[in-house]
């Protein structure tokens, strides 16, 4: 299936690229299909599983900024810290160690958003606002080696309930104003995927998650 070249150029017309960045989430998507998006001048694309992306970014162009933005398992973060432009579900300070420790084996800085929960359900993961207190303290207070934290970054309930999103969305917002404050390196909020980017962008993201407008919908899954 060929992506939606008509959605991409909207996209790019809408988003602005020096304002909001476009993620092209790729995830179960053929690399014929990446490449095909990348020729139209997409280069940020999204996995959420590891073994995915080591194989796709093996088999595509080298300039391609591949988003890790599905949970990452700590054994698993070594596969991708050599070459992933920026890893955005760190939901613990474990996870944020554990990349830190493969990614100065190989003397290279990774780039990072922390995961936080702002959504009712217990399947999303992400740091509470406690956690995340504690967090930024400790990179604060004693950094944390080749790191480099960039903001902040949360799914939304699934949910019709508009007003529940927005005001998610906001008190996303707020946390990431807060401690923006403190760390000059916070330039990445990173909200919104298809179904509710346009809310996202509203209340301040500057980096969105689209899948399915550009690739379509992926089948389900027994």
């Amino acid at each position: 299936m060929p992506v939606n070249e008509k959605s991409f150029l909207e996209l790019t017309t809408e988003l602005q690229p020096s304002q909001v960045t476009l993620v092209a989430v790729s995830k179960t998507k053929p690399v014929s299909e990446i490449r095909e998006l990348y020729h139209l001048g997409q280069l940020d694309f999204g996995e959420n599983y590891v073994q995915e992306l080591a194989e796709k970014q093996s088999q595509l162009p080298p300039d391609i900024r591949w988003h890790f933005i599905g949970h990452l398992q700590s054994n698993k973060a070594r596969f991708i810290v050599p070459f992933v432009h920026l890893i955005h579900g760190v939901d613990s300070f474990k996870l944020l160690k554990e990349i830190s420790k493969q990614a100065s084996k190989i003397s290279r800085e990774v780039n990072c958003l922390l995961q936080v929960h702002i959504a009712e359900e217990e399947t999303k993961f992400g740091f509470d606002e406690a956690e995340l207190a504690f967090a930024m303290k400790e990179i604060s207070q004693n950094g944390i080696q080749n790191i480099k934290v960039r903001g902040l970054m949360g799914m939304a309930s699934f949910t019709d309930d508009q007003d529940k999103i927005r005001n998610e969305f906001k008190n996303l917002h707020s946390l990431f104003d807060q401690f923006s404050k403190s760390n000059s390196n916070f330039d990445i909020l990173s909200m919104g995927m298809s179904s509710d980017y346009q809310m996202a962008i509203e209340e301040g993201s500057t980096m969105v998650r689209i899948g399915s407008l550009l690739f379509g919908e992926r089948k389900k899954t027994n």
